[in-house]
């Protein structure tokens, strides 16, 4: 097994607690989870080798990581206070609104701007993800981008 193969997650399970919504929002959840699963970089800290399976859910407004092995071994949980991430995710959902509402009535140049600053509170997003993870779990900056669309789409009521 490379490195790279062990370091990975192979499988994202979403708790019952996330609750079910709309088809529009579990088809969104499955497209999140299939654009992780296909590629990303994975490491639990002081581990030594997956591939990982990530269970995720919500416990009191919190975002529980619990990660095991392929073949079902525990290796961790990690907790973090959804607080952070509240702010972005609503100014996320406020411009992907413009951006799709340019897409029915903008010119190219509107669009074009208006997606320049969605992806940039993506990717703000995806800073505090890593951030919160920092000393838990290392990823590179496209995995935490997949992860924090998961994030956003937890909280998308369609």
């Amino acid at each position: 097994m490379t490195a790279s193969s062990a370091f990975r997650l192979c499988d994202v399970v979403l708790d019952e607690t996330i609750g079910r919504s709309t088809p529009d929002v579990e088809h969104e959840r499955a497209v999140a989870i299939f654009d992780l699963l296909e590629d990303n970089s994975f490491e639990p800290i002081g581990h030594a080798g997956g591939p990982y399976r990530l269970k995720l859910s919500l416990i009191d407004q919190k975002l529980v990581f619990a990660i095991g092995t392929e073949s079902g071994a525990d290796v961790a949980t990690h907790i973090l206070s959804l607080t952070p991430f509240r702010r972005i995710v609503k100014d996320y959902f406020l411009i992907c609104e413009s951006y799709y509402e340019a897409i029915r009535s903008s010119t190219p140049s509107q669009i074009e701007a208006i997606d320049m600053g969605r992806r940039g509170i993506h990717n703000e997003g995806s800073q505090t993800l890593m951030d919160r993870l920092s000393g838990k779990i290392k990823m590179d900056f496209d995995t935490a981008r997949r992860l924090f669309t998961l994030v956003c789409v937890l909280y998308w009521k369609g």
